[in-house]
């Protein structure tokens, strides 16, 4: 660990990890002398850290829970890993979701302008129907999701399904990343093929540098949620499907969901896009969120929702 800062950084982290350290023992661990752990730790307090001093035959540190937090300190490397693993837990079908959506939005607040860009990069569309996401590369997450933000083409290796040699490199416009079944996915418009592709992130090796910029093309469908929904369901699956905006945040819909496909639209704001067999079962379905609803579409929906709360509204004074 080179230099003041990266040597702070690591000392935080050491404290965290374990309640009591002899000085002794976090020097050898930080290739540094006790006197410059000494001399850390009162940086450390001058930034408002509680780092107390143990006594015993060996002296050491502890690092107490403060009335406030002070600045939190990230290298790049934990920002990264700090902002897929928050929005993995928004969309993974526990009961952390929302929770997971606000702690992201805190941290983000009193990060470095620099890291924040970092992670803005990385925001994903809650495109979610349950199941574990598989492991992908953070760093293939940043350099897509980087593309996808600055609107650069991007050039990657893309690995066959079962390994069937190498494959030329792709180059795309990226305009989405998004989850759906468990899986990454980019949604693209493909240079040398002339059309719209998704393609999975965990087999994805990008190439540097980027390409130049670009204007974003229209998606089919008018939207990537729409797009979605007709690439993995089929857009003949279920008889009746319609569109409505919920003032529910989009970790909390995607849980449930199923098929459907859910977009954020801020914080407490999603876009819900489900089928059922009957416009009467899917209004019913739509309701179980207990949330206020703006039906987007199509018109036999909101009739359905009418018919619904008259039938509700008879039972509940019959």
């Amino acid at each position: 660990m080179h230099g003041t800062s990266g040597r702070l950084l690591a000392l935080l982290s050491l404290l965290q990890a374990r309640r009591d350290w002899p000085g002794r023992l976090l020097a050898e661990r930080l290739d540094a002398s006790e006197r410059t752990v000494r001399r850390d730790v009162q940086r450390l307090r001058e930034l408002g850290y509680p780092i107390l001093a143990v006594k015993g035959p060996d002296g050491g540190y502890r690092l107490e829970a403060g009335a406030e937090l002070p600045p939190l300190l990230f290298d790049d490397e934990q920002a990264v890993a700090l902002a897929v693993a928050l929005q993995i837990a928004a969309g993974a079908g526990a009961d952390i979701g929302e929770a997971a959506t606000r702690a992201l939005s805190t941290v983000r607040q009193v990060m470095p302008a620099r890291l924040r860009h970092r992670i803005d990069a990385l925001r994903v569309t809650a495109v979610e129907r349950g199941g574990a996401i598989p492991q992908v590369d953070a760093e293939v997450l940043v350099a897509v999701g980087a593309a996808v933000h600055a609107r650069e083409v991007l050039r990657f290796d893309y690995a066959a399904p079962r390994g069937d040699g190498a494959a030329p490199p792709r180059r795309v416009q990226p305009h989405h990343l998004v989850t759906w079944g468990g899986r990454w996915y980019l949604v693209a418009w493909d240079l040398d093929r002339d059309d719209w592709r998704t393609f999975r992130a965990d087999r994805i090796a990008p190439r540097t540098p980027t390409g130049p910029r670009f204007t974003p093309r229209e998606l089919p469908g008018g939207d990537v949620a729409a797009f979605v929904a007709e690439k993995f369901m089929g857009a003949t699956d279920w008889p009746c499907r319609g569109e409505v905006i919920l003032d529910l945040p989009a970790a909390a819909v995607s849980r449930f969901a199923h098929d459907g496909v859910v977009e954020e639209l801020g914080p407490d704001r999603c876009r819900l896009v489900l089928g059922s067999w009957s416009w009467v079962g899917l209004a019913a379905t739509i309701g179980r969120y207990d949330a206020d609803i703006e039906v987007v579409g199509p018109p036999e929906l909101q009739e359905a929702f009418a018919r619904l709360a008259r039938r509700y509204g008879a039972a509940g004074t019959g």
